[in-house]
């Protein structure tokens, strides 16, 4: 049984995020839309456009053909210098503050 195009639409932003070390808040903001409404496309409570398919393709700097194709095809398609490095951190995060310490 294969994939719709829909999952694999899905399927391919799913591996991308993970390849690229990147958040739903950082493709968001690629996109011009919320968290919640690319949680909503990943979900399928909603559907990605071709609209959307094209921004996100050219976020990764891939082919809009190859994201369609589906995972496989979108993570092999990645450039290297999209790729994250393994133990390196894409995201700066404030560091805690201690009690008292301003």
């Amino acid at each position: 049984m294969s994939m719709s195009l829909e999952e694999r639409v899905r399927s391919a932003v799913a591996a991308l995020l993970h390849a690229a070390g990147e958040s739903q808040t950082e493709l968001a903001g690629a996109l011009g839309v919320s968290q919640a409404q690319v949680s909503r496309r990943q979900s399928g409570a909603a559907a990605w456009s071709l609209a959307d398919c094209e921004v996100v393709a050219a976020h990764y700097g891939i082919d809009v053909l190859d994201l369609l194709a589906g995972p496989t095809r979108a993570a092999e398609a990645l450039p290297a210098g999209r790729r994250r490095v393994p133990g390196r951190q894409t995201t700066v995060r404030p560091a805690a503050v201690a009690d008292g310490d301003v």
